[in-house]
């Protein structure tokens, strides 16, 4: 009798819970597609994955596996919301910090920093498929470089 009511009662928490958090297209792993990817200056990874979890009611938890040219493996990740704020990136030298604005369900646009500063944007559009995602970076890499990236990425 209790385990009934207690169900009872969890049911419009998990109705209303599940109206919140939108069907996000990002959520799944997806994995960069070297052969349409433009990288300038260059050189382009060997590999990376990222992988995007929801949290909470509107944002993500985001870790990105990183192969680099050099064949040096790298880890970060992060955890931010919808909202435009400034958010810890623990793991990657070229910035501290990314804060993340959603302009609709497809298209988000990334901004990090580095003690403070501006480094480089993100645009970033998901195929109406959902299949693909497309980044175009603009801005300083980790090295100091200035970067004109087009960064492709396919759902896993």
């Amino acid at each position: 009798m209790f385990a009934r009511i207690a169900i009872l009662l969890l049911i419009p928490f998990v109705l209303l819970r599940s109206a919140q958090i939108p069907n996000d297209p990002r959520i799944g792993t997806w994995k960069i597609n070297l052969a349409k990817s433009k990288f300038n200056p260059g050189p382009p990874p060997k590999a990376m994955t990222v992988r995007f979890e929801p949290f909470g009611n509107n944002g993500l938890r985001v870790t990105i596996d990183t192969v680099e040219a050099s064949g040096e493996v790298s880890k970060h990740t992060y955890v931010a919301n919808y909202d435009g704020k400034d958010y810890a990136v623990t793991g990657d030298p070229g910035r501290d910090t990314v804060a993340l604005k959603r302009i609709d369900l497809l298209t988000l646009e990334y901004t990090n920093k580095k003690a403070g500063k501006v480094i480089n944007t993100y645009h970033e559009v998901i195929a109406r498929d959902g299949k693909s995602r497309t980044i175009t970076q603009k801005g300083m890499s980790s090295r100091g470089v200035l970067v004109d990236n087009e960064i492709v990425y396919d759902k896993q």
